[in-house]
């Protein structure tokens, strides 16, 4: 009985630590005003999370689906930072949530399918989450109404001047991220994926 709880005590101290990294890696808002110019960061920063954070749950748990519980954990809370904002009179657009569920659905898609081959997960999930994380977080934020206009309109009160958006700065990255986003994130995700999960067996 001891040993069973500790298990599962262990398991839900990793899903909670490992969440909380995750969102703590770089900007993992998109607030409106630095949106599209924190992209690339993001890309980076929340695809190497979600990789080495899923991959690690979800070999420690040996079950596929486990992945996706860590990322709709992740939305939950950013569902929640957004109605903070929202409560304190901020417009509905000025947070746009992170999509990580599909990304993660990806990993937990490829474990399955490879027979449960953590290598696999590693390198081929790995890859399918940097991949995808940008392109998902693109559609995204092509959704929210009139960035700039909610951007200008409602500055958050915590950015210091030199932070202050302005409108050529915040437009011009339009075009150019997603590429650079999505090809970094799958460089990157991969070696470091890869040395979670090798802590993981030590």
């Amino acid at each position: 009985w001891l040993r069973r709880t500790t298990h599962y005590l262990f398991i839900v101290v990793v899903a909670v630590n490992s969440t909380l990294l995750t969102i703590n890696a770089g900007d993992y808002i998109f607030y409106t005003d630095w949106a599209w110019t924190s992209f690339v960061v993001f890309s980076i920063s929340q695809s190497t999370m979600l990789a080495v954070g899923a991959i690690y749950y979800m070999l420690f748990t040996g079950v596929p689906g486990t992945a996706t519980y860590y990322a709709t954990i992740m939305t939950i809370y950013t569902w929640v930072a957004k109605g903070a904002w929202f409560a304190l009179g901020y417009p509905y657009d000025f947070i746009a949530v992170p999509v990580w569920i599909p990304s993660a659905m990806l990993l937990d898609l490829t474990y399955w399918a490879m027979r449960r081959n953590k290598h696999a997960a590693i390198l081929i999930g790995g890859t399918l989450i940097g991949l995808s994380i940008p392109l998902f977080n693109m559609i995204n934020l092509l959704l929210v109404r009139d960035p700039l206009e909610v951007a200008f309109k409602y500055p958050r009160p915590t950015l210091p001047p030199y932070m202050t958006p302005i409108e050529p700065q915040v437009g011009k990255f339009y075009n150019s991220p997603v590429a650079l986003g999505a090809g970094a994130g799958a460089v990157l995700t991969v070696p470091i994926a890869a040395l979670g999960a090798k802590l993981n067996t030590w």
